[in-house]
C-alpha cells in the first residue's frame, strides 16, 4: 500500500504542538494566562467625569437642603457688625477698624419675621408724614432701601404702598435703566424713597447723582431669599457693593447720627 509522507508530517505535527505546550516554559505560560483575569481590580472603579459631576451636583443639592431646613433667624445689628469686622479685619489699621465699626445707637428695631413692609416701614418710621412734608431737596431721598436685584426692587415698591401715600419713589437699580435718566430725574425733581442696588446707588453716590446728607432711614433688605435661597449678603457681588456703599458714606453719615439703619 502506498504511504505518502505528508500524512505522517500531519500526523508528526500535533503530537510536536503537543508536545511543546507539555514544556515546563509553555507551563508557566499558560499559568500565567489564567492570573491575568485574577488581576482585575473591580473593586476600585476610574473616576468617569459624570461621576465627579453628580457629586458636585449632590455637594449643591446639600448646601440648599440645609439652608431650607433650618429654621429663619431675623437679622440683627450684630450680624452686620461682625461682617463688617470680618471683612476689613485684615485690609485696615486697629484705627481704621475703629471708625468703621457701626455703634448700637444707630440701628432701627430689626425685623421679627412678622412683619410685611408697610407694616415694617410704619414701626420704624413714626414720624414719616412729617419727613416727608419738610422734604425738598433735589438730587436726595428721605429713605434709602438697598435690596439684590432690579425684580427685589420692583417687589418692595409694590409692596409699600400702604406706607408711602402719594410718595414720589425712585428706581435706582441698572437694569433697562441708564444712569444719566437717573441722575437727571434726581436733578429736576423730589423724590422721598430710593429702591435700588448697592452697585448703582454707588455710582449715583460717586457721580454726586444722589446726595445721603438729608438721608434720614436706610433699609437693608436683609432676610429675604431669592430662588437659590440666598441672602442678599450671601452673594459675593451683592456682599461687596453694599460694604463699599457702606464705606462710602453710609457709616460716617450713622456714626454721626443722622441716619439710621434697618434690616428688613
Amino acid at each position: 500500500m502506498f504511504h505518502d509522507a505528508s500524512d505522517d508530517e500531519a500526523i508528526e505535527k500535533p503530537s510536536d504542538e503537543t508536545a511543546t505546550h507539555q514544556g515546563p516554559d509553555s507551563k508557566l505560560a499558560v499559568t500565567k494566562k489564567r492570573k491575568k483575569p485574577m488581576e482585575c481590580f473591580l473593586s476600585q472603579p476610574e473616576e468617569t467625569p459624570e461621576s465627579t459631576l453628580k457629586a458636585k451636583k449632590r455637594k449643591k443639592k446639600k448646601i440648599s437642603d440645609v439652608l431650607e431646613k433650618s429654621p429663619p433667624k431675623p437679622g440683627v445689628p450684630e450680624d452686620l457688625q461682625n461682617l463688617l469686622s470680618q471683612h476689613f479685619g485684615t485690609k485696615r489699621s486697629v484705627i481704621e477698624i475703629e471708625e468703621l465699626k457701626l455703634p448700637d445707637s444707630c440701628f432701627l428695631p430689626a425685623n421679627d419675621l412678622t412683619h410685611s413692609f408697610s407694616s415694617y416701614l410704619k414701626e420704624i418710621c413714626p414720624k414719616w408724614a412729617k419727613f416727608r412734608k419738610n422734604h425738598e431737596e433735589k438730587k436726595s431721598v428721605v429713605m434709602l432701601v438697598i435690596c439684590s436685584s432690579a425684580l427685589r426692587s420692583l417687589e418692595l415698591i409694590k409692596s409699600m404702598t400702604a406706607f408711602k401715600g402719594d410718595c414720589r419713589v425712585l428706581k435706582l437699580f441698572a437694569k433697562h435703566i441708564k444712569i444719566k435718566e437717573q441722575m437727571n430725574m434726581l436733578e429736576k425733581g423730589v423724590f422721598h424713597i430710593g429702591v435700588g442696588t448697592p452697585g448703582r446707588i454707588k455710582a449715583l453716590v460717586e457721580q454726586d447723582g444722589l446726595c445721603l446728607n438729608s438721608t434720614k432711614y436706610i433699609i437693608l433688605d436683609w432676610n429675604w431669599r431669592d430662588q437659590k435661597l440666598r441672602r442678599m449678603m450671601d452673594i459675593p457681588e451683592i456682599k461687596k457693593e453694599t460694604i463699599d456703599l457702606l464705606e462710602l458714606r453710609i457709616i460716617k453719615l450713622c456714626r454721626e447720627g443722622s441716619v439710621k439703619l434697618g434690616l428688613f
